[in-house]
């Protein structure tokens, strides 16, 4: 692992290798020397918190069902590998047979590692509480808690998150489509949100994350996050400017640059 600023996450794993939200791209990040991952959680039929992104399988199950509409024992029988050697070319590995993980297989994945998780809560406003409730209760006992954040775009999913348990570590996240006028006073809306949600960090989209937006968040107390990025000129910026992590698609590019850059 890179054990110095910025951390490299790999996002949804090291999903430019492997198919992600799998238990083998959260391994080949690892493998890689990331220092995390970051992850997608939503509720099944009956409740329970799986990891995957889409709200529906088309993409990565070959499959017209919704997640919430699915069971978890229906879910574990969906192959959400075979997608992935049909269409990247890159991928030397068979990965048919990939299942769609439980936050608790993850969980336990990591548990004997010191990697940061970013989770990503996916939910629409008539999820938000109980998947905040599910997230918050799963971390409760977790001797692993202080390196988890919980992040979403839903900034009051987090606010119910703090609510719950207020050492949970929690991420406000930002895109473009979400945000106007973002260069004006230097992302203070975004950031004035960002703290009234209750966050710790916040974790923009690589379009938002202006030298001005980046410092002005720092000055309020906020850890800043910066996504997705693959090319790797972003890990001397991160390193001249502060921020604290990069989420990327292919974490082992992004490590390799971060130890070429490393003093001697």
């Amino acid at each position: 692992m890179t054990a110095s600023t910025p951390l490299i996450i790999g996002h949804r794993g090291a999903s430019a290798i492997a198919p992600e939200n799998t238990i083998a791209a959260f391994r080949l990040a690892l493998a890689a020397g990331a220092d995390g991952v970051e992850f997608d959680v939503r509720l099944t039929r009956d409740g329970i918190p799986v990891v995957i992104h889409d709200d529906n399988l088309r993409r990565t199950g070959s499959l017209p069902q919704t997640v919430a509409s699915l069971s978890l024992a229906e879910l574990k029988q969906v192959d959400v590998g075979s997608w992935f050697n049909r269409t990247q070319k890159r991928s030397t590995s068979d990965f048919s047979g990939e299942k769609i993980p439980t936050l608790e297989e993850v969980f336990q994945l990591f548990e004997s590692t010191d990697a940061v998780l970013y989770l990503e809560m996916k939910s629409d406003a008539t999820q938000r509480d109980q998947l905040a409730t599910v997230c918050s209760e799963s971390l409760r006992a977790r001797s692993f808690k202080a390196r988890v954040i919980v992040e979403c775009f839903d900034l009051a999913g987090i606010e119910t998150v703090k609510r719950l348990d207020p050492q949970i570590k929690t991420a406000a996240l930002f895109e473009p489509t979400l945000v106007t006028s973002w260069l004006v006073n230097s992302g203070r809306k975004m950031i004035e949100q960002a703290l009234a949600a209750g966050a710790d960090e916040i974790a923009l989209h690589q379009r938002l994350a202006s030298q001005q937006v980046i410092e002005t968040a720092k000055a309020a107390g906020l850890k800043v996050v910066v996504w997705t990025v693959d090319d790797k000129v972003w890990v001397r910026r991160a390193q001249s400017c502060g921020i604290s992590a990069l989420i990327t698609n292919d974490p082992g590019l992004m490590i390799l640059e971060h130890n070429r850059l490393r003093p001697v």
